[in-house]
């Protein structure tokens, strides 16, 4: 059993689906880059607080799985859109080009009243079509951008705007899980006997 530090759906979705059945516990740190701080250098640090934040909180010494999933164009970090003229940017931002989709991932144990911590960032490419301005307006009035990281879903209305991926696809859906699992799996959270089953 462990702790997953955050209330994203789609991060339970997916661990689920793995065969993981994660006790929920967000964290309420604020996320804000610092002032130069560099894309992956956030989305790592965003998760060891995440995980942290969780870990010294907690009664139950369990571990503790965070992340922190970030859009990236250039330089430039795009979370969450803040509202509709936001995320009309971002998409407008995105369309036509190759951005980056970096998921910063923390796992925390407890051993012996310490605190062991592991982390590392998986990025995935991901190139846009060219958007229509009516396009970007009919997407972002579904309401579907509102809680997304650079202000769309692939898994979902925006899966015909992506041209190509290169790297793992459920990274961009908010979870890296080729690598999550075999980290799962290496700290004895599936049972030996196969997949979908869990100590």
């Amino acid at each position: 059993m462990f702790l997953l530090a955050s209330a994203s759906p789609r991060r339970k979705d997916l661990l689920q689906a793995a065969g993981f059945s994660p006790v929920i516990c967000p964290s309420s740190i604020e996320e804000k880059p610092w002032p130069g701080e560099k894309p992956e250098s956030y989305a790592l640090r965003m998760s060891y607080e995440k995980a942290y934040d969780v870990a010294t909180s907690e009664s139950r010494s369990l571990p503790v799985l965070a992340a922190d999933t970030i859009v990236v164009l250039g330089d430039q970090i795009l979370e969450k859109p803040r509202d509709e003229a936001d995320a009309v940017r971002m998409l407008n931002l995105l369309s036509g080009q190759t951005h980056q989709v970096m998921t910063g991932i923390c796992w925390i144990t407890h051993t012996q009243n310490l605190l062991t911590t592991w982390g590392e960032v998986v990025s995935t490419s991901v190139t846009f079509h060219s958007l229509s301005d009516d396009a970007v307006a009919r997407y972002v009035a579904t309401g579907e951008p509102m809680d997304k990281a650079g202000a769309y879903a692939i898994q979902g209305g925006a899966a015909a705007m992506v041209k190509s991926t290169q790297g793992s696809y459920s990274n961009v859906v908010g979870l890296p899980m080729e690598r999550v699992t075999a980290l799962l799996k290496q700290e004895g959270i599936l049972q030996a006997q196969g997949p979908g089953a869990q100590k």
